[in-house]
C-alpha cells in the first residue's frame, strides 16, 4: 500500500514537471511569434454625395459615377443608375 501511494506521488510530480515545461515553452513561443497582421482600416474621404435616383446619401468613395451632359452624378447601386439614365433619356 505504501509503495502504491509513493508511485502515485511520483507520477503526480512528473505530470507537474511536464506541465510546467509545457507552459514555459508556450509562453516563450508567444513572445517570439509575430503578432497576427491586422487588416488596415479603409480610408474614407468623408465627403457624402446624394444619389440622384433615390435621394440617399452615400460616401463619395463608394458611389457609382456617371457623367451626363458634362455633369457628374453619383449613385448607390446599378439599379439607381439605370433608373436615372432611363429617365434622362426620356427627358431628351
Amino acid at each position: 500500500m505504501f509503495y502504491g501511494f509513493m508511485r502515485l506521488i511520483f507520477y503526480a510530480v512528473w505530470a507537474y514537471i511536464i506541465y510546467s515545461v509545457y507552459r514555459f515553452f508556450r509562453n516563450v513561443w508567444r513572445r517570439v511569434a509575430p503578432p497576427a497582421a491586422k487588416p488596415e482600416p479603409r480610408r474614407v474621404s468623408g465627403v457624402m454625395v446624394k444619389d440622384e435616383a433615390c435621394g440617399t446619401y452615400i460616401p463619395q468613395d463608394d458611389a457609382l459615377r456617371e457623367t451626363v451632359g458634362g455633369k457628374e452624378y453619383f449613385f448607390c447601386s446599378k439599379e439607381c443608375r439605370k433608373k436615372f439614365l432611363d429617365a434622362s433619356k426620356k427627358a431628351r
